[in-house]
């Protein structure tokens, strides 16, 4: 996707963490991403820029997203996903009053809001074909193997992360070890290997991750 081309996607999140989760997986997807963590600072955004769409919060520091919604709508006509940790009827119902065109409930699967991105855009061809069949799924805090945690920690999750997001390439130690900063070691990097082997087993997986001797690692699609 090249630069013209990218989809703009303006992110309103004020945590931090969940912010740069989000935008990292969705840059790595191909999307242009501007991020903010307040109504007043999206909405400064919104006016400056064209965007191609919204992923709006619902509790933010300075206002809620609803009010976001209220303050744009009938300006600005923009597919909105709202991402809420309220599941509950009437919290939905409102969000889609005020203007919103989908919802979800977090924790957010990644590949579940890249998929509602494109059907939003009315580009549902952009989903991949095997979407479906994928057996890993990352969450905001785990993944899941058919469905259900794994239950990482967290240096776990963010090696099995990079494996994903190279899923059939090999990822060298070196570059494995240079983004977790509690891996000090290559031994510690085996270790956590080993863990993350024993999970998928415990789970019914079979051998996904395949150690490429002298080199690193590789998560593949059919084992």
């Amino acid at each position: 996707m090249n630069e013209e081309s990218k989809v703009k996607i303006l992110l309103v999140e004020d945590d931090v963490e969940t912010s740069e989760f989000l935008s990292t997986f969705l840059r790595d997807s191909g999307f242009d991403v501007d991020t903010v963590f307040s109504v007043t600072d999206a909405l400064s955004h919104l006016k400056q820029n064209p965007y191609d769409i919204l992923l709006l919060d619902v509790n933010l520091p300075d206002y809620s997203g609803m009010e976001l919604l209220k303050s744009i709508k009938g300006e600005l006509s923009l597919p909105t996903i709202i991402l809420s940790a309220y599941g509950d009827t009437r919290s939905k119902i409102m969000a889609f009053r005020y203007g919103a065109t989908d919802y979800m409930v977090k924790p957010i699967d990644l590949e579940e809001l890249e998929a509602r991105i494109w059907v939003q855009l009315g580009k549902n061809s952009k989903i991949p074909s095997d979407f479906e069949e994928e057996a890993f799924r990352i969450d905001t805090s785990d993944i899941l193997l058919y469905g259900k945690p794994l239950g990482l920690t967290w240096t776990e999750f963010k090696i099995l992360q990079l494996l994903l997001q190279n899923k059939n390439r090999t990822v060298t130690r070196d570059r494995l070890l240079s983004i977790l900063s509690t891996v000090s070691s290559n031994r510690s990097l085996d270790n956590h290997i080993k863990n993350i082997r024993k999970k998928i087993a415990a789970q019914g997986g079979k051998n996904f991750l395949k150690t490429e001797y002298g080199m690193g690692y590789r998560l593949i699609d059919n084992p």
